[in-house]
């Protein structure tokens, strides 16, 4: 069977719609990679392994207009092994000044490494739990960019903490890994009551506000946390923030959003933040109530573009609409179930990402959503290679670690491509298990963790499709061959090239829309395997055009559609003359063989012409070149080429 290649559409994405999304990923990421900046270097700490950390309680005192904090740091621990040293992690800046256990002064080392080594009073037993009580000081600054920030909003005092991923030990004493969770905190803030201004100071954390006290000139004010924590996400903020707040009802078990702006931002604030309901209540529809509904979600604003998700209180640059999609969902992707390690981040950053792009179709529409995914390809296939899965290689490069291009943008569509896969009930089923899951909740969990649960709630194997589209790197390019091969058949062949050899072949579900003659329109999604695979696929109408994935449900770049010639076996009999012609060409058919119609086409795919049965056919008036005449008989399409002098 002859083929001669037709019509050639080439679908070439552009940004049409939601320009600030990708402005606001970027700030997104920045803010996320930019508190990494200096402490990337720094890995879980071998000598805090042999201890849990139960509990925090963190006094601390500091005043926004100076940068400096002092503390006494209570932390409950238990042995895992039997020991007579403890070890925390805090920078070597910091000036402890005492140690106490059960009343006992004990002696303790500070050294270059960042460590803090106590000497307890006896040896615990592997089981035992111990207590210590740590007294420090110093200006944390100098300890990490941006770890603890001292600056201004209005010309008014502000301080704000950001730790991810390894910061927190430049401003309090603690245990930095990716292994072990703080089971609950108690954080006292204490500061001046006003600033030099007269504007009360307004201290935020994580976890409930449980009571502010004055102390003559200063104010001490009480939160409380009581779900697991890494360090990392512990967080403060100061300023002469406004308050206000907006009520989720949760199915009759209502909780705040605490909202803490910038008094000069209060109106801007008033009319952006509003919708965090809406997007609260869709999360908790598509996959369960809010992970710290007993306390709140908040908002508190910062001096940083972008954002950060720490527990019940988000860090804010701005109150886009899209910052407050993805940061709230890292409370569940993120907050509740961490990364197990960094090269797990897509667990984290994917998982906001792709929540943002459900808020966009829940919200916004079909359409807008598709946008979203146009842009989110834009970006991924913008270079050829590149995995969402980080090697360890890769977890020494901050930039690498929070990539836009890949732990955010590919890691949402691997999702997305995962939900088109199994299905939406599978999909959404499948992430409601894992946020359940009693080994992840609260807890951490790696991309090992995370793929049988999914195979479990799909009853689909799931190792090919992370292997290509997760583990390893590079998009497909799809051309595809289509032609009706009778009135109610169409013949689709698919062939795919790849843009890094780490691929031999992406299997992917192919989305495809047939449009008819008539306006009709026919969606088909073709489970692709192999290279050069066949489809058929039964329509009844007559088909006009073939597009390929017409909603931008695939990673893939520099696709065609073709429209091929189908010959059947009566096209020996059929034929056009003269070809090449100027004025006008002739049809010689079997008299068997009914035409109902005749359309002529471009190279471009447009139809130039269209005309029901005549023997004899005037092209003068058509511009010169190779032409596509397209018989539609009582027999199936017959396609010719025709050249126009």
């Amino acid at each position: 069977m002859k083929r001669i290649l037709l019509l050639v559409f080439c679908f070439i994405t552009t940004l049409t719609f939601g320009q600030d999304f990708n402005e606001t990923l970027n700030s997104i990421r920045e803010a996320e990679a930019k508190s990494a900046l200096h402490q990337m270097l720094f890995r879980a700490n071998p000598n805090t392994g042999n201890y849990n950390v139960t509990y925090h309680k963190l006094e601390l005192t500091v005043d926004p207009s100076v940068a400096f904090i002092s503390g006494i740091v209570t932390t409950h621990f238990q042995a895992k092994e039997n020991m007579s040293e403890v070890t925390f992690d805090l920078a070597d800046n910091m000036t402890v000044s005492q140690v106490m256990q059960n009343g006992n002064s004990l002696s303790f080392t500070q050294n270059a490494n960042d460590e803090l080594i106590i000497t307890l009073f006896q040896t615990l037993n592997t089981g035992q739990t111990g207590i210590v009580e740590i007294t420090y000081s110093g200006n944390p600054i100098s300890s990490g960019f941006g770890s603890f920030e001292v600056n201004t909003h209005n010309g008014k005092p502000v301080l704000w903490t950001l730790s991810e991923p390894y910061g927190a030990k430049g401003w309090w004493p603690c245990k930095q890994d990716l292994i072990d969770k703080i089971e609950s905190i108690d954080v006292y803030i204490t500061t001046p009551q006003f600033n030099s201004t007269s504007d009360e100071y307004v201290a935020v954390s994580n976890g409930l506000e449980v009571s502010q006290t004055i102390n003559g000139s200063n104010k001490t004010t009480h939160y409380h946390h009581n779900y697991p924590i890494p360090a990392y996400l512990v967080a403060i903020a100061v300023t002469n923030y406004s308050v206000y707040s907006h009520t989720v009802p949760n199915n009759g078990n209502p909780f705040d959003i605490v909202n803490y702006v910038y008094p000069e931002d209060l109106g801007y604030a008033q009319t952006n933040t509003p919708v965090t309901v809406d997007i609260m209540n869709l999360f908790t529809n598509l996959f369960e109530e809010y992970p710290f509904a007993s306390e709140k979600y908040g908002h508190a604003q910062f001096g940083w573009g972008g954002g950060m998700e720490h527990t019940t209180v988000s860090f804010m640059g701005s109150f886009d609409r899209n910052l407050i999609a993805h940061e709230l969902a890292h409370q569940w992707f993120g907050n509740k179930i961490t990364c197990g390690s960094w090269k797990d981040i897509w667990l984290n950053e994917g998982f906001a990402t792709y929540l943002s792009g459900l808020t966009i179709e829940n919200l916004d529409g079909n359409s807008a959503f598709t946008t979203w995914k146009q842009q989110r390809n834009n970006s991924i296939t913008s270079q050829p290679g590149g995995a969402v899965y980080l090697t360890d290689t890769d977890t020494l490069s901050v930039n690498r670690i929070f990539s836009g291009r890949l732990s955010y943008n590919k890691g949402a569509m691997v999702l997305h491509m995962l939900r088109k896969k199994v299905g939406d009930a599978n999909f959404f089923q499948g992430l409601k298990d894992y946020l359940s899951d009693t080994d992840h909740a609260y807890a951490y969990a790696k991309t090992q963790d995370f793929i049988p649960i999914m195979e479990a709630a799909s009853g689909q194997s799931l190792t090919e499709f992370f292997s290509d589209w997760l583990y390893n790197q590079g998009y497909p390019s799809y051309t595809i061959e289509w032609n009706q091969i009778s009135p109610t058949e169409v013949k689709t062949t698919i062939t795919q090239t790849q843009s890094d050899a780490s691929v031999s072949y992406f299997e992917a579900p192919v989305p495809l829309r047939f449009l008819g003659t008539m306006g009709e329109v026919l969606d088909v999604t073709l489970n692709n395997t192999t290279n050069t695979e066949e489809f058929f696929n039964t329509v009844n109408f007559t088909v006009a055009n073939v597009v390929f994935d017409p909603e931008s449900d695939l990673i893939s770049k520099n696709n065609s559609v073709q429209l091929g010639l189908y010959e059947p076996p009566v096209d020996l009999e059929f034929r056009i003359y003269p070809n090449p012609t100027s004025q006008s060409f002739t049809i010689q058919k079997p008299e068997s063989l009914i035409v109902n119609e005749i359309r002529i086409f471009n190279t471009l795919g447009q139809l130039l012409h269209q005309t029901p049965w005549s023997s004899n056919i005037d092209v003068s008036t058509l511009a010169s070149g190779l032409l596509f005449v397209q018989f539609q008989t009582n027999e199936g399409t017959i396609n010719k080429s025709l050249l126009k002098n």
